[in-house]
């Protein structure tokens, strides 16, 4: 069989990090081709590049489609050749319509006026396609997150796919909804239709995929023909986490004290559709001096878990009881939480975690102006010591405190974020992802301020998406999956073979049941 798409050496960089590096791919003309990798190895931006979100130019290396060399400039170029991709993030609009939504950008008009009637006329053929039986004028937000995606699918018929793209496809849908789409593909497939799917839920492309490929730090580490021998699941765990730990974080000894930080059965629900519980009985424990990580993949509910802890800035109808030196808390609001010990540095730190416009003194204080104020009223003098201090502390790079904290490096806004939660003064400190989209040199130094922190008594809670990161730094793990805690490893037991199997495994029985 030919191939229906060949990607030939792509190499895509961005400043300070090559994000994929001579990648090769074949995808069979009416196959189903996986691509499996963990989080960052650069299966999401390999599919940008195909599908002319990245355009020719931005990156080395060649696409052949149906045979000829092609390069997009954006993705109505490649929707054009039949190439439609469907993110994990749906692009639906809420507020509109099935059949609005289906022609959203190419409308069915005659004259330059939309044609309703034919429009829907279309749109029902396109969902009988897909096996859904909903009005064409039935609002997006009226449907389960199951039918969106199925929705989606439908569009993608309707713009005459030759090539389907699914990232992580069935990341949000429960068992009966992931088997009715992975059906659909094998339907699509007898119709001669070729599909490449994104995932890691090993159990779901052992069902549909006749070829893998395995991306390892944004490399291709292997392609394995399914119809030639049989998926092995630990080979391609070992494929997709095979590389070794160097001396990238700092030695240190724990010092683990008495019980600090306590959370028993914790539940949340989705801030928009509150039918869906993003947490499931969650309970975890952190010490003082122990450093605690959360691996889990994307979409697990770890930055849910983390902001619905920290003042309830996630999640409805949340539940459950925390403990701070084994009394209850009350973390109902976010001055409450700092209020009893708890600081959260998040991961969107650009939006979320500092005023860009400000100078880096004031978005140190702002956690705690009363740190820096008396009668009331901010002390200058006072708010500059603390700057200065942390700025020395923390080895801040700039050109005084002054300087808006927009203009720094990544790793030095990370700084400035931990430096803001630190003059808060708490006992536990949820850092949430703390070193993505930093180098590696800055890495090291935020590891070392995190241990110190430990060893100076403060329970440490990490959320992390690169595996290696927390075993290097964790003196125990927690693994999360789907909303549940599905194992605790010691550092001694943890693995990233032993982490990837905890979430594969858990995947597939709760599945099964």
């Amino acid at each position: 069989m030919a191939p229906i798409l060949e990607m030939r050496g792509i190499t895509k960089t961005f400043p300070g990090v090559k994000a994929l590096d001579n990648v090769n791919l074949s995808v069979q003309a009416g196959e189903i081709h996986a691509i499996c990798g963990e989080n960052g190895a650069g299966k999401s931006t390999l599919m940008k590049v195909l599908s002319g979100v990245y355009p020719h130019g931005t990156y080395e290396g060649d696409i052949h489609f149906e045979n000829e060399v092609r390069s997009f400039k954006d993705i109505a170029d490649s929707e054009k050749l039949g190439i439609i991709i469907i993110h994990q993030e749906l692009a639906l609009v809420p507020l509109l319509s099935i059949a609005e939504n289906m022609f959203l950008g190419n409308e069915m008009a005659k004259w330059g006026v939309i044609d309703w009637d034919a429009a829907h006329a279309r749109t029902r053929e396109l969902l009988a396609q897909v096996g859904l039986k909903e009005s064409p004028m039935t609002l997006i937000k009226d449907l389960g997150i199951g039918k969106q995606q199925l929705v989606e699918i439908a569009k993608a018929l309707a713009k005459k796919v030759r090539l389907l793209i699914l990232d992580e496809p069935t990341a949000s849908l429960n068992e009966s909804d992931s088997q009715a789409l992975l059906d659909l593909l094998l339907e699509f497939k007898k119709q001669g239709m070729s599909s490449i799917i994104i995932s890691h839920k090993l159990n779901e492309i052992a069902r549909v995929a006749d070829s893998i490929t395995v991306i390892r730090d944004g490399t291709t580490v292997s392609t394995i023909d399914c119809r030639a021998e049989p998926i092995s699941e630990d080979r391609i765990i070992r494929d997709m986490v095979g590389r070794s730990l160097e001396d990238r974080y700092p030695k240190r000894v724990p010092k683990i004290g008495e019980m600090l930080f306590e959370v028993k059965d914790w539940n949340a629900y989705h801030h928009l559709n509150s039918s869906r519980q993003v947490l499931k009985n969650v309970s975890l424990n952190v010490r003082r001096g122990e450093i605690v990580g959360i691996a889990g993949l994307m979409g697990a509910g770890r930055t849910e878990l983390a902001m619905s802890v920290f003042g309830r800035s996630y999640g409805r109808n949340v539940s459950g009881e925390v403990r701070m030196s084994g009394k209850p808390v009350d973390v109902s609001t976010i001055n409450r939480a700092i209020d009893a010990g708890i600081a959260y540095v998040t991961e969107d730190r650009k939006h979320l975690g500092l005023i860009l416009s400000d100078d880096i003194k004031q978005n140190i204080s702002l956690a705690n102006l009363e740190g820096v104020s008396s009668g009331g009223i901010i002390d200058p003098h006072k708010e500059q010591e603390v700057a200065e201090d942390y700025r020395r502390q923390l080895k801040i790079r700039s050109s005084g405190i002054l300087q808006k904290t927009l203009n720094l490096s990544g790793g030095n806004q990370q700084k400035v974020v931990l430096s803001k939660w630190l003059f808060s003064n708490p006992d536990l400190l949820i850092l949430d992802e703390p070193t993505r989209g930093i180098d590696v040199g800055a890495k090291f130094e935020i590891y070392s301020i995190i241990n110190k922190l430990a060893d100076e008594g403060k329970a440490v809670l990490m959320i992390s998406s690169e595996m290696p990161e927390l075993l290097g730094m964790c003196d125990r793990i927690y693994v999360m999956n789907e909303g549940r805690i599905v194992a605790e490893m010691t550092a001694a037991e943890a693995s990233q073979e032993n982490i990837m199997r905890a979430i594969i495994r858990s995947g597939a029985q709760t599945h099964e049941h």
